[in-house]
């Protein structure tokens, strides 16, 4: 096998085929606890980082009951979906009626100023034109003061989670920001699905270089809110919509992950529509990708990085030289998110721990070659790369590859328990821990912190395997 082979585990038979393509075998192969989530979930975190903002989903209200519990065991925050609550009538007959009636609930009873309409299988299954009923809604109810809707097209079946989040930060820049705005000094920051901690310092970190950042979406607020004393329909913060119209002006947009390059994104229509230079970049884990970051803002403003982020990046380096003989060499299977997988692999190999298999539950997105531009020499030996997996495929490939500690979210929990190794938790949805809000995973400082988890795991597993026990390690 060589370095950009992809395994494909199906229906029991190791099958070889090439990175970024789909398998041409059975049809009815069945996914075993998927390494993956629904699309319109991703749709949905999107547009909770939309000021003024409720989250629409034109579909069954099962679909809204199931993603609203997997949002708030993650970031222990009220979160409300709408839903236009399809019974079987509507699923013949359509379900016209019922986004609209919902659709004015949404603005009566939340006074929300932007409604995101995401579709779900049973409306693509069935046909729906949410575009034109949308624009039937305008027409019908002109005489009433609207919110703004965005709307995208997210059935579960053509995607994952990740498709819906880019889909509808692409939806809001489309039809949101739709006229050349006056030119402005700011910069356009599209941060991918991180957390609420990872777009604070993403903030602070552009704003190191004398500029401030237009973030979409920013959830950062809304996701992750001080406690109240009455309670917010709609929770306070996220982009405006005057932010977003700005965004054609500003002087450059960022766009971070790499797996997303072969797609149309916000920075792709920014740029095509109103020629706002793109930079396109990994997620800046570890120094190497975040190096590349600071080097994009440097060339965007012409300002040097701030001393203070910069003593972060040499504190992080020392701190490898202290800690790098606990994990070095060690073994580590991650999943999750593509571009998050590209970002922990690149950080793994540069504190010298050894990616076995890299795994993710999307498809055709190239894994193999974006991991090997994100780690170039620093990767010794590439790692088992699968696309389209999930956790029963990885469980069952792991199984023979010995490792030593897994990195990923909180669904990789029975087998480190089985196998008696460390899981570094990370990405989204943890639902075993606390705080998965908070972790931060970017930038130099997001760096140290992954470092300083990853060698506490390490020394606990050691010191609890010990029949002597150790009190200094």
């Amino acid at each position: 096998m060589n370095d950009t082979t992809v395994l494909n585990h199906v229906a029991g038979r190791n099958v070889i085929d090439s990175p970024g393509n789909d398998y041409k075998g059975p049809s009815n192969v069945s996914t075993t606890n998927a390494c993956k989530l629904c699309t319109p979930l991703g749709a949905t975190l999107a547009f909770k980082g939309v000021e003024n903002a409720v989250s629409f989903l034109h579909g069954s209200q099962g679909c809204a009951t199931y993603m609203r519990r997997y949002i708030i065991s993650h970031f222990r925050e009220p979160m409300d979906i709408a839903s236009s609550a399809l019974g079987e009538k509507n699923a013949i007959y359509g379900g016209g009626p019922n986004l609209k009636k919902g659709l004015l609930n949404a603005m009566q009873k939340y006074g929300a100023g932007v409604i995101g309409v995401a579709t779900t299988c049973l409306t693509e299954t069935i046909g729906d034109d949410v575009a034109r009923l949308l624009i039937e809604f305008r027409e019908e109810f002109k005489d009433l003061p609207l919110a703004h809707l965005v709307h995208v097209s997210t059935p579960s079946y053509s995607g994952t989670h990740m498709d819906g989040f880019h889909g509808a930060v692409k939806a809001i820049a489309d039809q949101l920001c739709v006229e050349k705005a006056p030119a402005n000094s700011r910069v356009n920051l599209f941060s991918g699905m991180v957390s609420p901690a990872d777009i604070r310092h993403l903030k602070e970190i552009v704003r190191g270089f004398g500029v401030e950042p237009i973030l979409l979406p920013d959830y950062s607020e809304t996701l992750d809110a001080p406690a109240l004393l009455e309670y917010e329909n709609i929770p306070s913060g996220g982009t405006s919509v005057a932010d977003i119209r700005a965004m054609s002006g500003a002087r450059a947009s960022i766009e971070l992950g790499r797996a997303i390059s072969t797609q149309d994104t916000a920075g792709t229509s920014l740029a095509e529509r109103f020629n706002t230079p793109l930079f396109r970049l990994g997620l800046p884990m570890g120094i190497r990708e975040t190096d590349a970051l600071f080097a994009a803002l440097k060339s965007i403003t012409g300002f040097e990085a701030p001393r203070d982020l910069l003593l972060e990046r040499g504190r992080y380096i020392d701190s490898l030289v202290d800690g790098h003989k606990y994990v070095s060499g060690l073994k580590a299977v991650v999943y999750g998110e593509e571009d998050l997988c590209i970002g922990l692999t690149s950080f793994l190999a540069e504190i010298g721990v050894k990616p076995v298999l890299v795994a993710t539950g999307a498809k055709n997105r190239n894994l193999a070659a974006h991991i090997e531009a994100a780690c170039g020499s620093v990767l010794r030996e590439m790692p088992i790369i699968r696309e389209g997996a999930d956790f029963f495929d990885i469980v069952e490939e792991a199984k023979t590859l010995a490792p030593d500690l897994l990195v990923g979210h909180s669904k990789g929990q029975r087998a480190a328990r089985e196998w008696n190794i460390p899981l570094l938790r990370v990405g989204f949805p943890i639902h075993d821990r606390f705080g998965g809000q908070r972790l931060l995973h970017l930038g130099y400082r997001g760096a140290q912190s992954l470092f300083d988890r990853l060698v506490n795991l390490v020394l606990e597993k050691k010191q609890n395997d010990s029949d002597i026990g150790y009190g200094y390690l």
